[in-house]
Formats: structure tokens, sequence, C-alpha cells
């Protein structure tokens, strides 16, 4: 029987979507966000290994969507391929793929409700972007009382100022241990002595 005080995760992926990875967009992000696929494939294995969720939260936009009355172009829209999981990441048919409306993989998709069903109690993020859906996914897990852990090396942002100043604000918070910043291998680490 597992300890009351032993944590279980789920590994939440955000928005790995094949727009985001388009060579034709020319997107600055799509450098940095190449260089997470294998830190997330790895942890993939991890957490699989240890019987845990992995999740793979992704934009499902619409046209008339109020975030595209900002600068932000109509990307990863609801049913197109644009808005599917990239080929690279090892996805399986047991892995819960969630569209969400929003940035938060938490907002209008019942995911917290998910997560609980399953006993989880922490969530480790990984993705992009690291200062928009990585950060409101992370924040909002706290908000549904799960323990989160934004993923350094497994997130990207569009530039790795943005990614290095946004997980810098939140290395030393007062919600630590809640929310905290660690690299992978600094999580599996913390899972062969148990997380505190």
């Amino acid at each position: 029987m597992e300890n009351e005080d032993t944590e279980r995760l789920a590994l939440l992926i955000i928005d790995m979507v094949k727009d985001n990875f388009e060579e034709a967009k020319n997107l600055p992000i799509t450098r940095f966000a190449r260089g997470i696929i294998d830190p997330i494939n790895e942890l993939i294995k991890i957490f699989r290994g240890q019987s845990w969720p992995v999740v793979f939260s992704t934009d499902a936009f619409h046209k008339e969507d109020f975030i595209f009355k900002g600068r932000i172009k109509p990307h990863s829209l609801a049913g197109t391929r644009g808005s599917e999981v990239i080929d690279e990441l090892d996805r399986k048919r047991e892995d819960l793929w969630l569209p969400k409306p929003r940035f938060s993989a938490f907002f209008g998709t019942g995911l917290d409700q998910w997560l609980k069903e399953r006993g989880v109690t922490l969530c480790a993020v990984a993705g992009i972007t690291t200062n928009f859906c990585v950060l409101t996914s992370a924040l909002d897990a706290i908000c549904y009382d799960f323990k989160a852990v934004l993923l350094e090396d497994c997130a990207a942002a569009f530039s790795e100022e943005i990614h290095n100043n946004t997980l810098d604000i939140y290395r030393r918070n007062t919600l630590y241990p809640l929310l905290r910043v660690a690299t992978s291998a600094e999580l599996a680490d913390d899972l062969v002595v148990g997380i505190t």
C-alpha cells in the first residue's frame, strides 16, 4: 500500500503542437522548443514506469476567439492538423490528450477533477511557452490544490532571456515547496528519495 506521504505525480505537457513547430512559419520559439523534446520524452518514460498520468494539453482555439483580438495571430485551431501533438513526442493511447480553450491546461477542461480521481498530488509542467501557458498551468495547479514543478529544461519561450527571467521570478517564492522550479534531472533525483 502506498505511503500516505508519497506524492503521486502527473506530467502536464503543454502546447507541443505542430503549428508551433512548422518550419515554414519560422517562429523564434521553434529553435528553443526543439531542445526540450528529448528531456520531455525521458520524463515520459519515468512517469510511465511509475504508472503516473501523462497529459498532453494543447491549444484548441477558434478563429473568432477573444485572444485573437490582440497581437496573437490565429493558430492551433481546433480540429486542424496544427493543433495536434508533434510526432516527435512519445504519446501513447493511454495518455490523456486534452484540448484546451485558453492558456491554462485547467481552464474549462475538467483536468482538476480528472487528476484528483487518479490521486495526483503534484503536477510537473513542461512545454511552451514558459511565460504563458506553462506558467498559467502551474499556477492553476496550485489554485486547485496540487503542488507544481516548473520544469526548467523541459520548457521553452520565445527567447532564453524570457524563459530564464520567468523562472527566476519563481525560484524563490512564498509558495515554496508547493511551487518550485527544477530540472528534469532534479525531479528524477527527488523521485528516488521522495519529494518533500
